[in-house]
């Protein structure tokens, strides 16, 4: 069984440990060590590879070994993208390693995220939502961004009852709602209730798409479980605000409000992440990727609005990953250009991400 190890200055392996002169070695799609060198050299065997990386008992000598000069962390996940409108590959190559998409037709996206199981396939896992569930001639339906099946329009709890439970059937790893009042009608409280509570019946979780005045009020007392935008059409009240921190996980995506411009949304976003950041709510990193120009793999202004939003930078990391790099966790793992304790800015000079086990370099890298 072939081997790759993979060793850096310095890394983040999980919540808790930043660590220097960082080895990580994965074996059969999986993390067989990761921890520092003097670490691996405590546990080695004699006659290991303790000459060249630290060494250990983990896999075979056979291998690849990689040093890289930067700053190792676990593959990075997007929690809102929409995969069909970017490249898998450049997503994969640029540091993310593993999606989900919140809004597609089902007879291209269920495909694509089996497909994406494979090792051989050229970009992150994918999972999905499949197409969010709206009302009648309710959001997306009428967006220039969205193909025909994007939205699942449903009439009353009955009929969401029946798309969620097919939904489910079909592989979807979560239920997405469509609550935006500005584009059109939204979901009866009667059919959000029955999609909310089919969801959860068949251990899922629910995503809302809030874009409106009184749409998360209306999501929070349904029972959604996240919000798939930091809210930006207007500034959450306090108790509307702690109440979301007890209760639902907030996915970023804030530079679709910017793409680098100081813009009245995202001042109102940012500020309502900071107020419920300050009151303890989860943060998950999430771009949009496909809504404008968003580019493929980790984007550093989502990085940079998170700052600005007051979360640390291991606040930060974690929100962008999904496991740590620990034994038998996913061989997924990202080496990015500093250490974003000094410089943030690095998390988006991607030099090489491992997915399964399998070296990807980004266009135009060498081999180092």
């Amino acid at each position: 069984m072939s081997a790759l190890w993979v060793r850096a200055p310095a890394g983040w392996l999980g919540p808790g440990r930043f660590a220097e002169d960082v080895v990580v070695v994965v074996a059969g799609g999986r993390v067989a060590f990761a921890g520092t060198r003097r670490e691996l050299a405590a546990v080695a065997s004699p006659g290991d590879r303790a000459e060249t990386l630290g060494g250990g008992p983990f896999p075979p000598p056979a291998g690849e070994e990689l040093d890289v000069d930067g700053f190792l962390l676990p593959g990075v996940a997007d929690r809102h993208v929409h995969i069909g409108l970017s490249d898998p590959g450049a997503v994969l190559a640029c540091g993310v390693t593993a999606v989900r998409d919140l809004g597609w037709p089902a007879e291209a996206i269920f495909p694509l995220a089996e497909a994406s199981e494979s090792p051989a396939f050229d970009g992150p896992l994918v999972r999905c939502a499949g197409p969010m569930l709206t009302c009648p001639g309710g959001y997306p339906t009428r967006s220039a961004w969205a193909p025909p099946g994007t939205g699942l329009e449903v009439r009353g709890p009955e009929d969401a009852e029946a798309a969620v439970r097919d939904l489910a059937a079909r592989g979807a790893c979560v239920v997405k709602v469509a609550l935006n009042a500005e584009a059109g009608p939204t979901l009866s409280d009667r059919a959000l209730l029955a999609a909310c509570a089919t969801a959860h019946e068949l251990g899922l979780r629910v995503t809302a798409h809030c874009q409106g005045p009184g749409q998360v009020e209306r999501a929070l007392g349904a029972g959604v479980d996240e919000l798939a935008h930091c809210p930006w059409t207007e500034g959450l009240p306090e108790d509307v605000v702690g109440a979301a921190a007890r209760r639902v996980r907030v996915v970023s995506t804030l530079d679709i409000h910017s793409y680098g411009a100081d813009t009245p949304e995202l001042r109102t976003a940012t500020d309502n992440l900071r107020r419920f950041v300050e009151a303890g709510g989860r943060v998950a990193y999430g771009t949009d990727l496909g809504n404008g120009p968003i580019p493929p793999g980790i984007h550093p202004g989502e990085v940079r609005h998170l700052l600005a939003a007051g979360l640390s930078v291991e606040g930060v990391l974690a929100a962008m990953v999904a496991r740590p790099l620990a034994p038998g966790e996913p061989g997924d793992l990202v080496a990015v250009g500093a250490d974003p304790r000094e410089n943030p800015a690095g998390l988006g000079r991607v030099l090489v991400t491992v997915r399964g086990g399998r070296l990807v370099r980004p266009p135009g890298a060498g081999r180092g």
